[in-house]
């Protein structure tokens, strides 16, 4: 295969030859002889003038005009033109064939599955914009790309201003790794019940009953200043040590560059804490099922470890919690830690994509009739209309979608069906004849049936 750069640099180098300006004019012919420059450059006395100069008359004819720039350029103009956009657009090709791209499959909630083309410049937020419009979902903020480590058990919600090919190409060739469609609540839930996570060591009732305008305010105090403030959490956790099926408890804290713990037998100082682990280099993933696979205390556990690391290695950090809401309260500190600035750009930006969806959605969507002021029907009747508009919708909808070769023969004995419904509604065999208990043969029922 013919190295990129090297026919790059070629058709560069053409298209500098090409673009490179046309010499100048020659200089103007040197004086004539006896004359030199600087008598040249001399100015004349007024009366030499006076006596040198013709008198001025009407017939004087004006100097020619000068030459037309508009002149037509020439054919071999017109062919170095050409030959430089044909350069210019192989240069383009030959930077798009540079691009990585990836067929990904996503898994919806339903089980269906949608195919995109992914290349290495889209963001997780193009590719949901992408899905929303093959789904035609209704584009909240919680909806999120997921990747699921099948031999690893687990999983991560991809940041919205990741791109996604880079980590998807760390899988393996026989991976079994998915991508998910989900939604997920924890994804933003600090910028909707920021008190959860800057105000945890309160109690929890507490927590609930804080307003609108205090959430705005600690919003705007740890995300909208000069520096990221990062929550100062602080709890026991379960360490699985390098190497060991074991667990064993230390106190940890969280700080902005990474996670400290205590040693045994410390204190709680700066001085005697341990670096667990720095976020550089890591993300940190929800454990599925650990309590089966690892014999971990609870089945609340996260992990750090690098994108690359597809198997069983070392470097992979465990931890457990005791419950739920401290797995999401310290995954959801870590990830504020590494990503910053960046997770707040990226909910404002879900936030907004949801807003114009939800008036979009309201304006294409006829108001409804008021439901105070019924039409005064009998119900009976009200029951039988309902009854026969079911089958006329259905007439209609045939007519619509079945191709014109197979309309006679499907709509026939629907309209059969339907002059059998017509006749119950008139009220042709019940007591009272409201039409509700009229029944049809059952050689009839058959027929129809089997014809539709």
């Amino acid at each position: 295969m013919a190295d990129l750069n090297a026919t790059e640099e070629k058709l560069a180098a053409e298209i500098r030859g090409l673009e490179a300006p046309t010499p100048p004019p020659p200089d103007l012919p040197p004086p004539p002889n006896g004359q030199s420059v600087q008598a040249a450059a001399a100015s004349p006395s007024p009366a030499s003038l006076a006596s040198t100069c013709p008198p001025p008359s009407s017939t004087t004819s004006l100097p020619p005009a000068p030459p037309s720039h508009s002149a037509k350029p020439s054919k071999e103009d017109l062919e170095a033109q050409v030959k430089a956009d044909k350069i210019k657009l192989a240069l383009e090709k030959l930077k798009e064939a540079k691009v990585k791209k990836l067929v990904v499959k996503v898994l919806m909630n339903d089980g269906s599955s949608k195919t995109l083309m992914v290349d290495e410049r889209q963001t997780v937020r193009e590719v949901l914009d992408n899905l929303f419009e093959k789904t035609h979902c209704d584009c909240n903020v919680d909806w999120s790309l997921c990747e699921t480590s099948h031999e690893l058990q687990l999983e991560r919600t991809f940041e919205d201003h990741e791109n996604l090919v880079e980590p998807l190409s760390a899988w393996t060739r026989d991976s079994e790794n998915q991508v998910l469609f989900q939604e997920r609540g924890e994804k933003y839930e600090v910028f909707k019940n920021p008190q959860n996570f800057y105000l945890w060591k309160k109690d929890k009732k507490a927590l609930k009953e804080i307003k609108d305008k205090d959430k705005e305010i600690l919003i705007k105090e740890n995300f909208c200043g000069s520096s990221i403030i990062v929550p100062d959490l602080e709890s026991v956790l379960h360490l699985r040590e390098d190497g060991k099926k074991s667990w064993k408890q230390r106190l940890f804290q969280l700080r902005a560059s990474g996670i400290y713990y205590v040693p045994k037998g410390k204190t709680k100082s700066s001085r005697d804490l341990v670096c667990f682990v720095q976020f550089d280099n890591v993300n940190v993933y929800y454990g599925k099922d650990f309590k089966t696979k690892y014999k971990a205390p609870t089945d609340f556990c996260f992990v750090l470890k690098h994108p690359q690391i597809q198997k069983e290695s070392q470097y992979i950090k465990y931890l457990c919690c005791d419950d739920a809401w401290t797995m999401n309260l310290w995954v959801t500190a870590i990830r504020i830690a590494k990503y910053g600035s960046l997770l707040y750009e990226n909910f404002q930006t879900a936030e907004k994509k949801a807003v114009v969806n939800s008036a979009w959605t309201n304006r294409s969507t006829p108001s409804s009739s008021n439901p105070s002021t019924p039409s005064p029907t009998v119900k009976g009747q009200k029951r039988c209309f309902s009854f026969s508009l079911l089958f006329i919708s259905l007439d209609v909808l045939v007519f619509q979608i079945l191709p014109k070769s197979s309309e006679k023969s499907f709509v026939r004995p629907v309209n059969f069906f339907l002059y059998y419904c017509r006749i119950a509604r008139k009220g042709g065999g019940g007591a009272g004849g409201d039409g509700m208990h009229t029944t049809l043969d059952t050689k009839t029922k058959w027929r129809i049936t089997a014809t539709i």
